[in-house]
Formats: C-alpha cells, sequence, structure tokens
C-alpha cells in the first residue's frame, strides 16, 4: 500500500474512530481508568491486565501494550515489570 502523501495526526484517527466508525471514546476511556484505578493508588507504573500492560506516569494512563511484546525502539523485550 502506497504511503499517503498527507501525515494524519492522533486526534483526526479518533475523531474518525469516534464518528466515522461510531466507537464510543468515552466508554473506551473509562474502561482502561478503571483497570488502572488500582495500580495509581498503589503507585504503580504499570499494570498487567488480561494480557495487556497499563503503562502509568504521574497518574496517568499513557499507553497499553501486549504484555509479552518485543519493545519496537530497541528491538528487545520489555523489562520485566514494565
Amino acid at each position: 500500500m502506497k504511503k499517503p502523501r498527507h501525515p494524519v495526526t492522533d486526534h483526526a484517527v479518533i475523531r474518525y474512530l469516534e464518528r466515522v466508525q461510531g466507537m464510543d471514546i468515552a466508554a473506551i476511556r473509562h474502561r482502561i481508568g478503571r483497570v488502572a484505578d488500582m495500580g495509581i493508588k498503589a503507585g504503580a507504573h504499570g499494570v498487567i491486565s488480561d494480557g495487556f500492560v497499563y503503562r502509568i506516569e504521574d497518574g496517568f494512563v499513557v499507553t497499553v501494550a501486549l504484555h509479552h511484546e518485543p519493545d519496537k525502539r530497541v528491538g528487545r523485550r520489555r523489562r520485566r515489570g514494565a
């Protein structure tokens, strides 16, 4: 597939999912927050749930990744507990 000539922002992708595909973004945000709540209360840097890692920084969930997915930035597996 040919790469598009113009980049698309994350904001545009989220709005597309919400408005064109009909996804309930608020419900997804709520679900992610509920999974992370106990970890955030305990001061954790991540929560593992159903095979996914919810990474937490400064009380915010900043990303969700497969638990045993290699770190694509450096080509090796993530540290344990990350």
